[in-house]
Parts: C-alpha cells; structure tokens; sequence
C-alpha cells in the first residue's frame, strides 16, 4: 500500500476501552507501515538517483554533425534563372519555429530537470514522512510517560488511603482494647476473690466436720458404757 503524507495526517486511532491513550497494536503496525513505506521511498530514491548520475555521466550527442570535405570538382555550368520562390506568410513563419525537431543536448537537459524535480519532490516526501514518523514515536513516549505516571501517582494515593485507614481503625480500636484489657483484669481479680473465698468456705466446712464429729463421738462413748452397765 503506497503511503501517502495525507494518509499520515488523518491517520486516527481507537482508544482503548480500560485506560487512557490509544491502542498499542494498532500504533505499532500503523509505524510498521511507515517504515515500509520510507524503505521503499529511500530505494526508489537511490535508483532515481543512480539514473541521474548515469545520465550526467553518459556522453552528450553533437549538436551538429561534421561535414565532411568535398573534393574539389570542375565548376558546372550555370543554371538557368528560375523564378523567385514566393515569401513565407506570417503563419507559415510563425509555425517554422514550432516545427523544428529538439536537439539531443535540449532533450538531455529536460530529462535532467525531470529527474531533478522528481528527486527534489520524492526528497520532500521521505522529509515529511520522517517528521511525522518522530511525532508520532514523540506523542508515544509522552503518552506511555503520563500513564506511567498516572499509575504511580494512583498507587501513591492508594497506598496512603490505606495507611489512613489503618491509623483510623488502630484509633478507634484502642479504646475497646484497654476497655477489654479492663475486663479481663476484672475478671481475673474477680476468680482470684472467689477462689480465695471458696477455699476460705470450704476449710471452714471441713473445721467444722472435724469438730462436730469429735463431740459426737465424745458423747457416744459414755452412753454405750452406760447401757452395758445397767
């Protein structure tokens, strides 16, 4: 496909669907196609300019051929008057210029200023298409730049969101620790009290058993003795 520079102007790209800027592929194979196209603007170039130099180096042809002498010959009689030839009308004159054949020195000058000019446009055509080609590899790298830094500034702002609500949730969550902490020293206090309470009870229990159980003991003895002496 012969890439024009008008087709570089109006070359649009469509932009992508989850981030900013346009389709990588689709820059990608669009710069693919310039280059193609300034390789083979640059080959043509070079045969053109191959051309150019085979025709200025190439010999130019006379403009006139020599006349070979003639051998001097005996004198001839003189021909008899003959009636003038009628002048040329003003068209026929006006015409004689027009029909006149171009010399080769003319031809090979008008070649040259073709293949000049073709140089000269074709140069012109590659000095534009690589001014587009640096634009566009330009807005690339500024494009990928900002997303970049787009990504990093979004990641800065994510990362402090997150510290923030951290620090909120340490600050809300301290108070309910120490009062938690609290209540757990309670209850410990409060186990300590009712095993201390409890083991107090319970030795008195059994102070008790022991000395309820001496005295009934003490005054069964004597009423046994007394019934086996009767």
């Amino acid at each position: 496909m012969a890439l024009t520079p008008e087709d570089v102007v109006n070359k649009r790209f469509q932009p992508t669907k989850f981030r900013e800027g346009y389709d990588q592929d689709e820059v990608d194979d669009f710069l693919d196609e310039v280059v193609v196209e300034l390789r083979r603007l640059t080959a043509e170039n070079d045969e053109l300019r191959q051309r150019l130099q085979a025709a200025e180096s190439a010999p130019k042809p006379a403009a006139t051929e020599q006349v070979a002498e003639q051998p001097e010959s005996t004198p001839e009689p003189e021909p008899a008057p003959v009636a003038a030839a009628p002048e040329p009308t003003p068209v026929a004159a006006a015409a004689a210029p027009a029909a006149a054949t171009v010399s080769p020195d003319e031809d090979t000058e008008g070649t040259t200023n073709l293949l000049t000019l073709a140089r000269r446009l074709h140069e012109e055509h590659v000095r534009e298409g690589i001014e587009k080609r640096d634009a566009l590899i330009a807005e690339g790298t500024a494009q990928a730049a900002r997303l970049v830094s787009d990504a990093e500034a979004k990641q800065r702002q994510i990362i402090a969101d997150t510290e923030n609500t951290n620090r909120q949730r340490v600050a809300v969550l301290e108070p309910e620790q120490r009062q938690l902490e609290g209540k757990i020293d309670e209850l410990r206090t409060f186990e300590r009290d009712y095993r201390a309470q409890l083991k107090s009870y319970i030795q008195g229990q059994l102070n008790e058993l022991e000395t309820s159980g001496g005295t009934e003991q003490s005054g069964f003895a004597p009423a046994s003795a007394s019934g086996v002496g009767n």
